[in-house]
């Protein structure tokens, strides 16, 4: 049976990779998450996802870098707050794995992306909670979003790359 279940944001996370000079990936990620989930935990493709990031929770350890990121040279905090995600398609790979297809809006910009989804649980906590997880990964390219910000290097690459890829780790608690 199809049960709603409410994303806990305390143990939700997007986070992200990117390379920087060409020879390292820069990670982050971003906590505050919220949203719901409809599933059947005996049926994957009952899955309908919809989630919200709050893109001024970025932490990637540099705050200088936090604080680029948040500016109008790529998400533009101040004037795009968040990332939402809306699914609209499933399609069962395993048991437990689906691919889920949806709107994806970054930077005002809505694109229809796939997350490779691998799902978990149900399972009760001891504090008596019914909890499940889902986990989603895909790549993006930035400039899709129009965050196209970069400084060219002698070697004729680019400070930043283009791709980008994204996850995102859900715990989400059955709603009463």
């Amino acid at each position: 049976m199809t049960s709603t279940w409410k994303i806990d944001p305390d143990h939700s996370v997007g986070a992200f990779s990117i390379r920087h000079l060409e020879v390292a990936f820069v990670h982050g990620q971003m906590n505050e998450v919220s949203g719901t989930i409809e599933l059947d935990p005996d049926n994957i493709e009952s899955l309908s996802i919809e989630f919200e990031i709050g893109i001024r929770s970025i932490l990637t350890g540099i705050g200088k870098r936090d604080d680029h990121l948040n500016s109008a040279d790529f998400f533009d905090a101040e004037k795009f707050p968040k990332i939402s995600f809306k699914s609209k398609k499933v399609k069962k790979t395993d048991v437990n794995t689906c691919t889920v297809s949806g709107d994806l809006t970054i930077h005002g910009i809505t694109k229809t992306v796939t997350l490779d989804v691998d799902s978990a649980g149900p399972v009760k906590s001891p504090f008596g909670e019914t909890s499940i997880g889902l986990t989603g990964i895909t790549v993006l390219n930035r400039e899709d979003y129009e965050m196209p910000w970069n400084e060219p290097l002698e070697s004729g690459g680019f400070m930043v790359g283009k791709e980008v890829t994204v996850s995102v780790d859900i715990e989400a608690d059955l709603s009463e």
